[in-house]
């Protein structure tokens, strides 16, 4: 698409915007497809602030082009008008500072004769964050959008930062990330073994570009613990995040049983959240979150599901019962707290939690229906691993793809 340049009161020196533009290219991102990853961060933005647009952006020499976003227009605009340009030149003049708030657009004469700025339905608030390069360059921004006058509190704005901060993580590619699958690997389960009454699948295949991922499974008095986890980001950071929540999951989980009280899945995901809220405030990361025990004699299984998403029941029938999944990722709000669900696995039955990879496994990483339709059709937990398995050696999707699947046998 053919942007026609229009002159800005943001143009950054010659030299600066050369370094800056070469940055962008160097990412690869530019007029790329939506994806998931990015999809997951504007609509967390958009629940947690109650507003109705947000957006990841990037900032080439003369346009701003979305590579998300929701409540406003895909595509590209003149660079010279967008509010964005001043975000990037703010990036430059106050580096330890760089968040830019704007409370009331419209009342701003820089930004008021800008499209859409003001009016009926128009942008009031913004709010931008830069978004580097590599060499340490903006390249765009994460930003927020109302239609009304507003500001933002301390606490929002510490949230505001951590999305943006999982927006970076996202748009880093590094040298060290095939180091982080390797460690994720060797962080996974031996195989859980026998486990009477039940066939159990599980499975974790790394992309290039490493994400976080990790399962979790073992044997417990009268059933067994399960988990399904992706830390938001890339490379070693995350890989060492991930092995920071599988740790505390387990030790939370020993520290209930040496209490001999009734081992919660609520319990064990609060207490971690308190374990691990300075570490992922620390580092502006979010975890999301599916665990799980399951009693074997009666199928009962009792869950959190922290912002995870995508755990469902496949009935003997055929039919597909989704799991409620209202919670937070742990680490958006520290005050948070989790609450268990309930829901049992009668014979024939099996449940599935699967990672955000496979919704671009099986369709276009934005609808949820065809990994529905898949986990429906491929049910029985060796089947539906192989079948992932060859996909993924089909497609070589650009995230990781995480299956947990766990069927109740039937008796006769």
């Amino acid at each position: 698409m053919t942007v026609e340049p229009v002159e800005s009161p943001y143009a950054l020196p010659p030299e600066v915007e050369d370094e800056r533009v070469r940055s962008l290219a160097q990412l690869h991102l530019l007029d790329t497809p939506p994806e998931e990853r990015f999809a997951r961060i504007t609509r967390m933005a958009r629940y947690v602030f109650g507003i109705p647009m947000a957006a990841v952006a990037l900032v080439d020499r003369d346009r701003q082009w979305f590579k998300q976003a929701d409540g406003l227009g895909m595509g590209s605009k003149p660079r010279g008008r967008t509010i964005c340009q001043a975000t990037i030149a703010r990036s430059y003049e106050q580096p330890d500072s760089p968040a830019l708030i704007i409370e009331d657009a419209a009342a701003r004469p820089e930004f008021a004769m800008i499209p859409g700025i003001g009016g009926p339905g128009g942008i009031r608030f913004y709010a931008g964050y830069p978004l580097y390069g590599p060499g340490g360059h903006p390249v765009g921004t994460f930003c927020i959008y109302d239609t009304e006058p507003r500001a933002l509190s301390e606490a929002e704005l510490s949230t505001f930062t951590g999305l943006a901060s999982w927006a970076q993580s996202e748009i880093e590619q590094g040298d060290d990330i095939e180091r982080a699958a390797e460690v994720q690997r060797h962080l996974l389960p031996r195989a859980l073994g026998d486990l009477p009454g039940y066939s159990v699948c599980a499975m974790c295949l790394p992309a290039n570009a490493v994400g976080g991922d990790f399962y979790d499974h073992y044997r417990i008095e009268g059933g067994a613990v399960f988990t399904v986890a992706d830390v938001m980001g890339k490379g070693l950071g995350a890989a060492i995040l991930a092995a920071s929540v599988r740790s505390a999951l387990r030790g939370a989980a020993r520290a209930v049983d040496r209490a001999e009280c009734t081992l919660s899945p609520d319990d064990v995901v609060n207490s971690v959240a308190l374990q691990l809220a300075e570490d992922l405030g620390s580092t502006d990361t979010f975890v999301t979150l599916f665990h799980c025990h399951l009693d074997t004699a009666t199928g009962t299984v009792r869950y959190v599901d922290a912002g995870h998403g995508f755990a469902v029941v496949v009935r003997a029938d055929g039919r597909v019962d989704g799991l409620d999944s209202a919670g937070l990722p742990l680490g958006v709000l520290p005050e948070e707290t989790w609450a268990c669900g309930e829901t049992t696995l009668g014979e024939g039955d099996t449940l599935i939690v699967a990672s955000d990879g496979v919704l671009d496994l099986v369709g276009d990483g934005s609808d949820v229906l065809p990994a529905l339709r898949f986990v429906a059709h491929h049910a029985e937990p060796a089947d539906l691993c192989g079948r992932a398995r060859a996909l993924v050696a089909e497609k070589s999707p650009l995230d990781d793809v995480t299956l947990v699947a766990v069927r109740r046998e039937p008796t006769t």
